[in-house]
Protein backbone atom coordinates (compact mmCIF):
# COMPACT_ATOMS: atom_id res chain seq x y z
CA UNK A 1 0.00 0.00 0.00
CA UNK A 2 1.27 3.32 -1.02
CA UNK A 3 0.73 6.60 1.07
CA UNK A 4 0.13 10.14 -0.29
CA UNK A 5 -0.69 12.98 0.90
CA UNK A 6 -3.36 13.69 -1.64
CA UNK A 7 -4.84 11.79 -4.78
CA UNK A 8 -6.98 12.85 -8.30
CA UNK A 9 -9.01 10.90 -9.99
CA UNK A 10 -8.92 11.86 -13.65
CA UNK A 11 -6.01 13.29 -15.59
CA UNK A 12 -8.28 15.39 -18.33
CA UNK A 13 -7.06 19.12 -18.06
CA UNK A 14 -8.88 19.74 -14.91
CA UNK A 15 -7.28 16.90 -13.00
CA UNK A 16 -3.72 18.07 -14.32
CA UNK A 17 -4.37 21.25 -13.50
CA UNK A 18 -5.65 20.86 -9.98
CA UNK A 19 -2.68 18.52 -9.63
CA UNK A 20 -0.23 21.55 -10.29
CA UNK A 21 -1.77 23.82 -8.33
CA UNK A 22 -1.45 21.58 -5.56
CA UNK A 23 2.54 20.82 -6.12
CA UNK A 24 3.20 24.50 -6.06
CA UNK A 25 1.41 24.57 -2.62
CA UNK A 26 3.89 21.90 -2.03
CA UNK A 27 1.15 19.21 -1.33
CA UNK A 28 2.55 15.48 -2.42
CA UNK A 29 0.26 14.66 -5.08
CA UNK A 30 -0.87 11.47 -7.36
CA UNK A 31 -2.80 11.29 -10.54
CA UNK A 32 -4.43 8.58 -11.48
CA UNK A 33 -5.65 7.78 -15.25
CA UNK A 34 -7.82 4.83 -16.40
CA UNK A 35 -6.64 6.06 -20.11
CA UNK A 36 -3.37 8.22 -20.53
CA UNK A 37 -3.22 11.85 -20.01
CA UNK A 38 -6.80 14.01 -21.70
CA UNK A 39 -8.22 11.05 -22.84
CA UNK A 40 -11.52 12.26 -23.22
CA UNK A 41 -9.23 14.84 -25.63
CA UNK A 42 -7.67 12.08 -27.65
CA UNK A 43 -11.25 10.49 -27.71
CA UNK A 44 -12.58 13.42 -29.21
CA UNK A 45 -13.09 13.44 -33.41
CA UNK A 46 -9.54 13.17 -35.27
CA UNK A 47 -10.49 16.21 -37.06
CA UNK A 48 -11.94 18.45 -33.81
CA UNK A 49 -11.80 21.82 -33.26
CA UNK A 50 -11.97 23.53 -29.93
CA UNK A 51 -14.50 26.32 -29.43
CA UNK A 52 -12.21 27.81 -27.28
CA UNK A 53 -9.32 29.73 -27.92
CA UNK A 54 -5.89 28.47 -27.38
CA UNK A 55 -5.38 30.27 -24.31
CA UNK A 56 -8.51 30.01 -22.43
CA UNK A 57 -7.59 25.83 -22.84
CA UNK A 58 -3.80 26.67 -21.21
CA UNK A 59 -2.91 25.68 -17.79
CA UNK A 60 -0.48 25.95 -15.21
CA UNK A 61 1.27 29.09 -17.11
CA UNK A 62 1.99 27.07 -19.85
CA UNK A 63 1.43 29.29 -22.77
CA UNK A 64 -0.93 27.37 -25.33
CA UNK A 65 0.54 28.57 -28.33
CA UNK A 66 -1.09 27.77 -32.53
CA UNK A 67 -1.07 29.78 -35.75
CA UNK A 68 -5.17 29.51 -35.42
CA UNK A 69 -7.34 31.49 -32.99
CA UNK A 70 -8.74 27.74 -32.09
CA UNK A 71 -6.56 25.15 -31.97
CA UNK A 72 -7.63 21.37 -32.97
CA UNK A 73 -7.59 18.15 -31.08
CA UNK A 74 -3.69 17.11 -31.87
CA UNK A 75 -2.62 20.64 -30.91
CA UNK A 76 -4.21 20.20 -27.48
CA UNK A 77 -3.07 16.43 -27.59
CA UNK A 78 1.08 17.72 -27.93
CA UNK A 79 0.24 20.96 -25.50
CA UNK A 80 -1.23 19.03 -22.12
CA UNK A 81 1.77 16.22 -23.06
CA UNK A 82 3.90 18.89 -22.83
CA UNK A 83 2.32 20.33 -19.41
CA UNK A 84 2.86 17.28 -17.60
CA UNK A 85 6.50 17.29 -18.37
CA UNK A 86 7.41 20.85 -18.02
CA UNK A 87 5.66 20.44 -14.12
CA UNK A 88 7.27 16.77 -13.95
CA UNK A 89 3.61 16.14 -12.46
CA UNK A 90 2.91 12.24 -10.79
CA UNK A 91 0.82 10.25 -13.00
CA UNK A 92 0.15 6.90 -12.82
CA UNK A 93 -1.71 6.22 -16.71
CA UNK A 94 -3.87 3.26 -17.62
CA UNK A 95 -4.74 2.46 -13.69
CA UNK A 96 -8.68 2.50 -12.98
CA UNK A 97 -9.62 3.43 -9.88
CA UNK A 98 -12.00 -0.04 -8.79
CA UNK A 99 -13.54 1.50 -4.90
CA UNK A 100 -12.58 4.23 -2.58
CA UNK A 101 -13.02 4.08 1.18
CA UNK A 102 -12.94 6.54 3.71
CA UNK A 103 -11.69 4.82 6.63
CA UNK A 104 -11.43 7.21 9.92
CA UNK A 105 -9.57 10.80 8.54
CA UNK A 106 -8.14 8.59 5.34
CA UNK A 107 -9.47 7.53 1.92
CA UNK A 108 -8.13 3.92 0.92
CA UNK A 109 -8.33 3.77 -3.04
CA UNK A 110 -8.02 0.53 -4.52
CA UNK A 111 -6.73 0.25 -8.31
CA UNK A 112 -5.89 -2.45 -11.26
CA UNK A 113 -2.68 -2.23 -10.20
CA UNK A 114 -2.36 -1.11 -6.39
CA UNK A 115 -3.87 0.34 -2.81
CA UNK A 116 -3.46 3.60 -1.53
CA UNK A 117 -4.38 6.00 1.35
CA UNK A 118 -4.64 9.62 0.94
CA UNK A 119 -5.86 12.39 3.30
CA UNK A 120 -6.95 14.51 0.50
CA UNK A 121 -8.90 13.23 -2.88
CA UNK A 122 -10.04 15.24 -5.81
CA UNK A 123 -12.68 13.93 -8.64
CA UNK A 124 -12.21 15.05 -11.97
CA UNK A 125 -13.31 12.40 -14.07
CA UNK A 126 -15.50 14.46 -16.38
CA UNK A 127 -18.95 13.45 -18.07
CA UNK A 128 -17.56 12.68 -21.61
CA UNK A 129 -17.28 8.85 -20.15
CA UNK A 130 -20.51 7.85 -19.70
CA UNK A 131 -22.68 8.12 -22.73
CA UNK A 132 -26.82 8.95 -22.26
CA UNK A 133 -28.97 5.10 -23.04
CA UNK A 134 -30.90 5.17 -25.98
CA UNK A 135 -34.26 3.28 -24.89
CA UNK A 136 -35.37 1.92 -27.50
CA UNK A 137 -35.21 -1.52 -29.03
CA UNK A 138 -32.04 -2.68 -31.15
CA UNK A 139 -29.83 0.06 -29.34
CA UNK A 140 -27.36 -2.48 -27.99
CA UNK A 141 -26.86 -3.68 -31.30
CA UNK A 142 -23.21 -3.56 -32.76
CA UNK A 143 -23.88 -1.01 -35.42
CA UNK A 144 -24.92 1.69 -32.69
CA UNK A 145 -22.04 3.80 -31.53
CA UNK A 146 -22.21 6.88 -28.93
CA UNK A 147 -18.97 8.47 -30.25
CA UNK A 148 -17.52 9.55 -33.40
CA UNK A 149 -14.04 9.05 -34.51
CA UNK A 150 -13.23 9.10 -37.88
CA UNK A 151 -15.80 9.27 -41.00
CA UNK A 152 -13.51 7.12 -43.70
CA UNK A 153 -15.00 3.30 -42.63
CA UNK A 154 -18.55 4.36 -43.64
CA UNK A 155 -17.90 5.93 -46.97
CA UNK A 156 -20.87 4.82 -49.00
CA UNK A 157 -22.97 3.49 -46.03
CA UNK A 158 -26.30 4.18 -44.99
CA UNK A 159 -25.78 6.08 -41.69
CA UNK A 160 -28.20 7.92 -38.94
CA UNK A 161 -27.14 10.53 -36.55
CA UNK A 162 -29.33 10.87 -33.38
CA UNK A 163 -28.89 14.18 -32.00
CA UNK A 164 -29.18 17.61 -33.13
CA UNK A 165 -26.11 19.72 -31.10
CA UNK A 166 -22.48 19.65 -31.81
CA UNK A 167 -21.10 16.57 -31.62
CA UNK A 168 -23.89 15.39 -33.89
CA UNK A 169 -23.65 18.07 -36.71
CA UNK A 170 -19.57 17.40 -36.21
CA UNK A 171 -20.09 13.99 -37.21
CA UNK A 172 -22.59 14.72 -40.10
CA UNK A 173 -20.31 16.83 -41.62
CA UNK A 174 -17.14 14.61 -41.69
CA UNK A 175 -19.44 11.92 -42.04
CA UNK A 176 -21.03 13.89 -45.52
CA UNK A 177 -17.12 15.00 -46.17
CA UNK A 178 -16.49 11.52 -46.90
CA UNK A 179 -19.11 10.14 -48.90
CA UNK A 180 -21.60 8.79 -46.48
CA UNK A 181 -25.61 8.74 -46.56
CA UNK A 182 -26.47 10.67 -44.12
CA UNK A 183 -29.68 11.27 -42.11
CA UNK A 184 -29.59 12.99 -38.80
CA UNK A 185 -32.88 12.95 -36.63
CA UNK A 186 -33.65 15.50 -33.80
CA UNK A 187 -36.12 15.56 -31.75
CA UNK A 188 -36.25 19.46 -31.42
CA UNK A 189 -38.43 21.68 -33.69
CA UNK A 190 -35.52 23.58 -34.91
CA UNK A 191 -31.87 23.86 -34.69
CA UNK A 192 -30.15 23.94 -31.52
CA UNK A 193 -29.30 27.34 -29.90
CA UNK A 194 -25.85 25.25 -28.81
CA UNK A 195 -24.55 24.71 -32.28
CA UNK A 196 -21.10 26.34 -33.11
CA UNK A 197 -22.33 29.59 -35.18
CA UNK A 198 -19.30 28.80 -37.34
CA UNK A 199 -20.47 25.52 -38.18
CA UNK A 200 -24.31 25.99 -38.52
CA UNK A 201 -24.00 27.72 -42.32
CA UNK A 202 -22.36 24.80 -43.79
CA UNK A 203 -24.53 22.19 -42.27
CA UNK A 204 -27.53 23.94 -43.17
CA UNK A 205 -26.62 24.86 -46.77
CA UNK A 206 -25.96 20.37 -47.34
CA UNK A 207 -29.36 20.13 -45.72
CA UNK A 208 -30.92 22.71 -47.90
CA UNK A 209 -29.02 21.12 -50.83
CA UNK A 210 -29.87 17.52 -50.10
CA UNK A 211 -26.64 16.64 -49.25
CA UNK A 212 -27.75 15.35 -45.99
CA UNK A 213 -31.28 14.17 -44.54
CA UNK A 214 -32.45 16.51 -41.91
CA UNK A 215 -35.64 15.39 -39.97
CA UNK A 216 -37.06 17.76 -37.30
CA UNK A 217 -39.75 16.47 -34.05
CA UNK A 218 -37.91 13.05 -34.98
CA UNK A 219 -38.03 10.28 -32.46
CA UNK A 220 -36.42 6.80 -33.17
CA UNK A 221 -38.70 3.67 -32.14
CA UNK A 222 -36.40 1.06 -33.34
CA UNK A 223 -32.82 -0.25 -35.04
CA UNK A 224 -33.05 -3.46 -36.93
CA UNK A 225 -29.94 -4.87 -38.31
CA UNK A 226 -30.52 -3.27 -41.80
CA UNK A 227 -32.90 -0.42 -41.28
CA UNK A 228 -33.76 1.85 -38.68
CA UNK A 229 -37.80 3.33 -37.92
CA UNK A 230 -38.47 6.53 -36.72
CA UNK A 231 -41.94 8.63 -35.65
CA UNK A 232 -42.17 11.94 -37.01
CA UNK A 233 -45.35 14.34 -36.85
CA UNK A 234 -47.78 11.29 -36.30
CA UNK A 235 -46.26 8.99 -38.80
CA UNK A 236 -43.86 6.20 -39.05
CA UNK A 237 -41.27 5.64 -41.27
CA UNK A 238 -38.33 2.80 -41.92
CA UNK A 239 -35.36 3.75 -43.86
CA UNK A 240 -32.23 1.30 -44.70
CA UNK A 241 -29.41 1.52 -42.18
CA UNK A 242 -26.07 0.00 -41.75
CA UNK A 243 -24.76 2.56 -38.45
CA UNK A 244 -26.34 4.71 -36.31
CA UNK A 245 -24.40 7.22 -34.15
CA UNK A 246 -26.50 8.20 -30.90
CA UNK A 247 -24.93 11.56 -30.44
CA UNK A 248 -27.22 12.10 -27.40
CA UNK A 249 -25.01 13.82 -24.87
CA UNK A 250 -23.10 12.21 -21.90
CA UNK A 251 -23.31 12.41 -17.76
CA UNK A 252 -20.90 11.96 -15.03
CA UNK A 253 -20.83 8.86 -13.10
CA UNK A 254 -22.77 9.32 -10.45
CA UNK A 255 -22.76 5.65 -8.94
CA UNK A 256 -19.13 5.88 -8.58
CA UNK A 257 -19.70 9.33 -6.79
CA UNK A 258 -22.21 7.53 -4.84
CA UNK A 259 -20.05 4.82 -3.79
CA UNK A 260 -17.45 7.12 -2.50
CA UNK A 261 -20.67 9.11 -0.36
CA UNK A 262 -21.42 12.27 -2.16
CA UNK A 263 -24.54 12.93 -2.66
CA UNK A 264 -26.29 13.72 -5.92
CA UNK A 265 -29.12 16.21 -5.98
CA UNK A 266 -31.79 16.48 -8.89
CA UNK A 267 -33.87 19.51 -9.12
CA UNK A 268 -35.61 21.10 -11.81
CA UNK A 269 -32.59 22.28 -13.35
CA UNK A 270 -30.75 18.60 -13.68
CA UNK A 271 -28.76 16.33 -11.47
CA UNK A 272 -25.62 17.50 -10.03
CA UNK A 273 -23.30 16.18 -7.30
CA UNK A 274 -23.42 18.29 -4.02
CA UNK A 275 -20.76 20.60 -3.31
CA UNK A 276 -19.61 23.75 -1.67
CA UNK A 277 -19.44 26.22 -4.28
CA UNK A 278 -16.76 28.52 -2.09
CA UNK A 279 -14.27 25.24 -1.86
CA UNK A 280 -15.31 22.39 -3.99
CA UNK A 281 -15.11 19.90 -1.35
CA UNK A 282 -18.41 17.56 -1.29
CA UNK A 283 -20.85 16.41 1.78
CA UNK A 284 -17.85 14.08 2.22
CA UNK A 285 -14.88 15.78 4.62
CA UNK A 286 -11.69 16.15 2.15
CA UNK A 287 -12.93 14.99 -0.94
CA UNK A 288 -13.59 17.44 -3.41
CA UNK A 289 -14.86 17.41 -7.42
CA UNK A 290 -12.97 19.78 -10.04
CA UNK A 291 -13.92 20.45 -13.66
CA UNK A 292 -16.62 19.54 -15.93
CA UNK A 293 -18.64 17.08 -13.25
CA UNK A 294 -19.16 19.56 -10.95
CA UNK A 295 -21.66 20.56 -13.44
CA UNK A 296 -23.38 17.62 -13.64
CA UNK A 297 -25.95 17.12 -16.60
CA UNK A 298 -25.70 20.89 -17.55
CA UNK A 299 -22.53 20.49 -19.56
CA UNK A 300 -22.97 23.65 -21.10
CA UNK A 301 -21.90 25.68 -17.45
CA UNK A 302 -18.30 24.45 -17.17
CA UNK A 303 -15.92 23.92 -19.36
CA UNK A 304 -11.94 23.41 -19.30
CA UNK A 305 -11.79 27.35 -19.91
CA UNK A 306 -13.48 27.60 -15.97
CA UNK A 307 -12.87 24.33 -15.13
CA UNK A 308 -9.07 24.66 -14.87
CA UNK A 309 -9.68 27.02 -11.86
CA UNK A 310 -10.85 24.74 -9.54
CA UNK A 311 -7.75 23.68 -9.01
CA UNK A 312 -6.58 26.95 -7.35
CA UNK A 313 -9.33 27.05 -4.93
CA UNK A 314 -9.34 23.49 -3.75
CA UNK A 315 -5.45 23.58 -3.36
CA UNK A 316 -5.81 26.68 -1.05
CA UNK A 317 -8.80 25.21 1.18
CA UNK A 318 -6.12 21.98 1.43
CA UNK A 319 -3.59 24.03 2.55
CA UNK A 320 -5.57 25.27 4.93
CA UNK A 321 -6.72 22.17 6.28
CA UNK A 322 -3.08 20.98 6.95
CA UNK A 323 -2.70 23.28 9.96
CA UNK A 324 -4.98 20.29 11.57
CA UNK A 325 -2.99 17.41 12.77
CA UNK A 326 -3.87 14.42 11.44
CA UNK A 327 -5.42 12.39 14.20
CA UNK A 328 -6.83 8.91 13.27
Amino acid sequence: MQTVESIIIGGGPCGLSAAIEQKKKGIETLVIEKGNVVESIYNYPTHQTFFSSSDKLSIGDVPFIVEEYKPRRNQALVYYREVVKYHQLNIHAFEEVLTVKKMGKRFTITTTKDTYQCRFLTVATGYYGQHNELEVEGAKLPKVFHYFKEAHPYFDQNVVIIGGKNSAVDAALELEKAGANVTVLYRGSDYSSAIKPWILPNFESLVRHEKIDMHFNANVTKIDEDSLTFEQEGESYTIPNDYVFAMIGYHPDYDFLQTIGIDINTNEFGTAPVYDRETYETNVENCYIAGVIAAGNDANTIFIENGKFHGGIIAQNIVSKKQTPLES
